[in-house]
């Protein structure tokens, strides 16, 4: 059983064990399929309108004495309307067809398609388990590209929980050895061309992952820094512990989290 320290406002304050939630083995394939399963469910079905290009009244007759033909005229056998005629002589244009002004697309969206990726319960679970063992090994969360300090990983008291401003918080983790965590995290402006296209020219890192027993002023404070997320422990999910399926984020538990873990028999 692995035992962490205790780090509170005033610096340490004894030590706390792990449960049995961080002795799974790391499965990166599993953590992926998780991930992949919480991002799909996210994904807002669309779809184009099924008469979309097909409403107006175009036809063309292949037949030989047929008024409304392209018999004879030289023209290409595409569905065809008229806009204005004079006798038996027509002025058409082409619709309805995909390579048409105005007509139907070849393969537009539907939104019957089915988005959702499905996982099983246990599959589910093991991953989470998996992505929490992550966060305690100091190689990988350095490895994802973290600025971490000497003493990571490590446990916060509950006093974090009561923090209701953003200011108190930065401050606390500037203690914490997180200084340059936050300066990495902060938004970046990418060169452009290459996020512009997407109508998104800034970069964004994310950074560390607060874990609290219950909904709490903390969340609240975390919301302006760029990076950082706060979450109830039974809200965990893949998605939270391994962003962009990537293992070993930055992650900071708070006593009570632990306990509430260990009690609750939480993703086993």
């Amino acid at each position: 059983m692995t035992k962490l320290k205790v780090i509170g406002k005033d610096g340490e304050k004894g030590s706390i064990d792990l449960p049995k939630q961080f002795e799974e083995p790391i499965r990166k394939d599993l953590i992926k399929r998780a991930v992949l399963s919480a991002q799909s469910n996210q994904r807002q079905p669309h779809g184009t309108n099924p008469l979309a290009g097909k409403r107006p009244s175009a036809k063309l007759s292949r037949r030989r004495r047929e008024c409304r033909g392209s018999y004879g005229k030289g023209i290409s056998r595409v569905p065809r309307k008229i806009l204005n005629r004079r006798g038996s002589q027509m002025y058409m244009v082409g619709a309805f067809a995909p390579g048409t002004v105005g007509g139907r697309r070849a393969h537009p969206p539907k939104a019957e398609k089915i988005l959702i990726r499905k996982i099983n319960d246990k599959e589910r679970k093991k991953a989470i388990r998996s992505a929490l063992h992550a966060t305690t090994l100091k190689e990988l969360v350095q490895e994802r590209g973290h600025k971490v300090p000497k003493n990571y990983p490590f446990v916060i008291d509950d006093s974090f929980e009561k923090i209701n401003k953003t200011s108190e918080l930065v401050e606390l983790l500037e203690k914490l050895g997180l200084t340059e965590e936050l300066e990495r995290t902060k938004e970046k402006k990418v060169r452009s061309g290459k996020g512009k296209v997407r109508g998104n020219p800034y970069k964004k890192k994310k950074g560390p992952l607060f874990v609290v027993s219950q909904k709490c002023e903390l969340q609240r404070a975390a919301e302006n820094l760029p990076g950082v997320d706060a979450v109830s422990v039974e809200s965990l999910n893949a998605e939270l512990l391994a962003p962009g399926t990537h293992v070993g984020r930055l992650t900071l538990y708070t006593q009570s989290a632990i306990k509430k873990l260990e009690k609750e028999s939480l993703f086993m």
